[in-house]
């Protein structure tokens, strides 16, 4: 599962509507279940499909302190192995018949991208309104362990009482915007190695 944190003014409500108004039409449903700081987008291939074989993935999305934790879960493919395999079996029997199926053969590759046009429209909705995996400028602030002002992050000592902030400030992974402190050398979230 993929999972990534976008700071700023994003709403659970303003992704899912997003989801919704993209993956709702054609071949595929999209529907929205649960309230509050966690919703979850299904999208599916309809029941019935015209064409090509059967996909279906969920999004999670969670409400964090600063933003929303997107994650998307493991594409289950149903029926896309049979409707490629039976593609490959009909033109074996008859190539000539591959022209009626060239339909069905592009749904099913729509179907296999359709993580990667998840993760696209998540990253342009959250483009859209300023948000981003950066930290948001609310997060760029250390609190002084000792007198309790909250100091920029990158500050050597405390502006009001002089003692040193040290190596405690946050920052964020540069693949998914996970918060972390500055001392980790991989994210916990996406195990990606953090560059110093």
């Amino acid at each position: 599962m993929d999972k990534r944190v976008y700071h700023g003014d994003l709403t659970l409500d303003l992704l899912a509507n997003a989801l919704v108004s993209r993956f709702d039409q054609g071949n595929l449903r999209a529907q929205v279940l649960g309230q509050g700081d966690q919703v979850v987008v299904q999208i599916a291939t309809r029941q019935q499909p015209h064409s090509g074989g059967q996909t279906a993935l969920s999004v999670l999305l969670e409400k964090t302190e600063d933003g929303v934790l997107v994650q998307v879960g493991n594409q289950e493919w149903l029926g896309l192995a049979a409707s490629f395999g039976l593609t490959a079996l009909t033109a074996l029997r008859n190539p000539f018949s591959l022209a009626g199926r060239l339909d069905e053969i592009a749904q099913d590759i729509s179907s296999l991208q359709l993580r990667d046009e998840v993760w696209a429209l998540v990253e342009a909705t959250a483009a859209a309104i300023g948000a981003g995996t950066a930290l948001s400028e609310r997060l760029r602030r250390v609190k002084c362990e000792y007198c309790g002002i909250a100091a920029p992050v990158g500050e050597p000592s405390c502006p009001a009482c002089g003692a040193p902030l040290g190596s405690a400030q946050p920052t964020t992974c540069p693949h998914c915007g996970f918060v972390l402190p500055r001392s980790l050398n991989r994210c916990p979230n996406c195990q990606q190695p953090i560059s110093a």
